[in-house]
């Protein structure tokens, strides 16, 4: 997943590590030789065209906004289709009030119709505070959240880890996120809650307390979910 930074200088340009305490807290309940968060690429303005997400400071969000109107109004100038120019004059309400597009209530076919301009804050915005910059990394678990992703953690041997999805995102899908082979091959996922986990000190607790569950391949992934695959090799 690629972060944009708009307006913000002094943050590191590269990969990011995503420091989250929930990751911290299950590795210290479940013994492995190492703990690895999620990683994300930060990247300079020029690449926002190429981010998911895209972080600004309160004083560079109107900055933001303003691109998306300046090109609206341009394209209102050229007298587009009805149809467009419907949706452009609401998308454009919405830029006036202070809101990124994505902030709005779009319906799938307006999405559909507004998609073909490359507006900026079609993509998810997330504001960061001076204080949620001096501890950025931590405050990528917020962009991550607000951004429409999600995580699941496999724990215990070699590695305890953190692993990034969409929000909605099955069991099936998941299991490709670490592996095609994993996903080719699944059976069912053993899942063990985030807060079962820690409730019952560890993923041995939990599961003498009867907290691990067989899912097949159509569960919707719960954040930070314990999950470990079955599946044929």
């Amino acid at each position: 997943m690629k972060v944009c930074l708009f307006g913000i200088s002094g943050i590191p340009i590269g990969r990011h590590n995503v420091k989250d305490v929930r990751l911290d807290e299950a590795d210290k309940l479940v013994e492995a030789d190492k703990k690895t968060y999620i990683q994300v690429e930060v990247t300079e303005q020029k690449e926002i065209a190429n981010a998911e997400a895209i972080v600004v400071s309160e004083d560079s969000l109107a900055d933001l906004l303003l691109s998306d109107l300046e090109f609206i109004e341009n394209r209102l100038s050229k007298n587009p289709p009805q149809e467009e120019a419907t949706v452009l004059n609401k998308v454009r309400e919405h830029l006036e009030s202070g809101k990124p597009i994505s902030a709005n209530v779009l319906s799938p076919d307006e999405l559909k119709i507004i998609s073909i301009h490359s507006l900026y804050t079609l993509k998810p915005v997330v504001i960061a505070t001076k204080e949620e910059l001096e501890n950025f990394d931590a405050f990528l678990v917020r962009v991550l959240k607000e951004s429409g992703y999600s995580c699941f953690f496999t724990v215990g041997g070699k590695e305890n880890r953190a692993w990034l999805i969409k929000k909605g995102m099955t069991a099936y899908d998941a299991a490709g996120a670490i592996h095609s082979d994993i996903q080719k091959g699944f059976i069912r996922a053993e899942i063990i809650s985030y807060d079962d986990l820690i409730q019952n000190c560890g993923e041995t607790g939990a599961k003498r307390a009867g907290k691990l569950r067989l899912e097949t391949k159509n569960y919707v992934i719960q954040d930070c979910d314990i999950v470990h695959f079955r599946f044929n090799k």
